[in-house]
Protein backbone atom coordinates (compact mmCIF):
# COMPACT_ATOMS: atom_id res chain seq x y z
CA UNK A 1 0.00 0.00 0.00
CA UNK A 2 1.32 3.25 -1.08
CA UNK A 3 1.44 6.15 1.52
CA UNK A 4 -0.35 9.05 0.64
CA UNK A 5 1.35 12.57 0.27
CA UNK A 6 -0.05 15.16 2.05
CA UNK A 7 0.94 19.28 1.20
CA UNK A 8 1.23 21.54 4.47
CA UNK A 9 2.34 24.55 5.44
CA UNK A 10 4.33 24.97 8.39
CA UNK A 11 4.55 28.79 10.01
CA UNK A 12 7.85 29.15 12.71
CA UNK A 13 7.57 32.11 14.84
CA UNK A 14 11.40 32.30 16.72
CA UNK A 15 11.62 35.01 19.34
CA UNK A 16 14.91 33.68 20.91
CA UNK A 17 18.56 34.16 19.21
CA UNK A 18 19.55 30.53 20.63
CA UNK A 19 16.45 29.00 18.47
CA UNK A 20 17.60 29.57 15.14
CA UNK A 21 20.26 26.94 14.75
CA UNK A 22 18.41 23.60 16.34
CA UNK A 23 15.17 25.42 13.85
CA UNK A 24 17.47 25.36 10.92
CA UNK A 25 19.58 21.51 11.25
CA UNK A 26 15.60 20.06 12.10
CA UNK A 27 14.72 21.88 8.62
CA UNK A 28 17.58 20.22 7.46
CA UNK A 29 16.86 16.89 8.22
CA UNK A 30 14.00 17.30 6.56
CA UNK A 31 14.75 18.78 3.36
CA UNK A 32 14.31 16.31 1.07
CA UNK A 33 10.15 17.02 1.95
CA UNK A 34 10.69 20.92 1.99
CA UNK A 35 8.99 22.52 -1.34
CA UNK A 36 9.66 25.82 -0.35
CA UNK A 37 11.09 27.93 2.39
CA UNK A 38 10.37 31.47 3.14
CA UNK A 39 12.30 33.04 5.66
CA UNK A 40 11.56 36.72 7.73
CA UNK A 41 13.60 38.45 9.63
CA UNK A 42 11.19 41.09 11.48
CA UNK A 43 14.05 43.12 13.31
CA UNK A 44 12.28 45.71 14.73
CA UNK A 45 10.12 43.09 16.86
CA UNK A 46 13.34 40.92 17.43
CA UNK A 47 11.16 38.14 15.52
CA UNK A 48 12.28 35.77 13.08
CA UNK A 49 9.39 34.29 10.84
CA UNK A 50 10.07 31.72 8.82
CA UNK A 51 7.56 29.56 6.76
CA UNK A 52 8.07 26.04 5.42
CA UNK A 53 5.95 24.28 2.45
CA UNK A 54 6.06 20.51 2.92
CA UNK A 55 5.06 17.39 0.01
CA UNK A 56 5.48 14.47 2.56
CA UNK A 57 2.99 11.55 4.53
CA UNK A 58 1.27 13.24 7.22
CA UNK A 59 2.99 11.28 9.69
CA UNK A 60 6.48 12.68 8.69
CA UNK A 61 4.91 16.38 8.58
CA UNK A 62 3.63 16.06 12.38
CA UNK A 63 6.61 14.46 13.35
CA UNK A 64 8.51 17.15 11.86
CA UNK A 65 6.30 20.33 13.25
CA UNK A 66 6.25 18.55 17.48
CA UNK A 67 10.56 18.03 16.77
CA UNK A 68 10.08 21.74 15.96
CA UNK A 69 7.54 22.32 18.46
CA UNK A 70 10.26 21.53 21.77
CA UNK A 71 12.87 23.61 20.23
CA UNK A 72 12.85 26.16 23.24
CA UNK A 73 11.66 29.95 21.81
CA UNK A 74 9.89 29.34 19.16
CA UNK A 75 5.95 28.73 18.05
CA UNK A 76 4.93 26.26 15.48
CA UNK A 77 1.39 26.16 13.66
CA UNK A 78 0.68 23.35 10.57
CA UNK A 79 -1.88 23.42 7.77
CA UNK A 80 -2.68 20.80 5.74
CA UNK A 81 -4.41 20.87 2.70
CA UNK A 82 -7.84 19.19 2.22
CA UNK A 83 -6.95 17.62 -0.87
CA UNK A 84 -5.02 13.92 -0.16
Amino acid sequence: MEVQSRIALIGILIEEESSVEPVNQTLHDYRSYIVGRMGIPYRQKNVNIISVVLDAPADIISTLSGKLGMIDGITVKSMFTKKK
